[in-house]
């Protein structure tokens, strides 16, 4: 992984951050998940419990590259 700073608005649009994310490895790609779930896990650990889950409602839409 490269880290670099910028200060360019540019490289913060959703598309930035998609082709960002996508030049990541496999493994760089899971080291994020791993990282995020921390994050997540050390601010809220009782969100394994899931007591107030609902189901999504209403349409997903999946993408996929063609």
């Amino acid at each position: 992984m490269e880290y670099t700073i910028s200060h360019n608005r540019d490289e913060e649009t959703i598309e930035a951050k998609a082709r960002w994310f996508q030049s990541l490895t496999l493994k760089e790609r899971m080291n994020l998940l791993c990282e995020f779930t921390g994050l997540l896990l050390s601010a809220n650990p009782d969100i394994v419990e899931q007591k107030n889950a609902e189901p999504s409602r209403g349409r997903i839409r999946v993408l996929t590259e063609a």
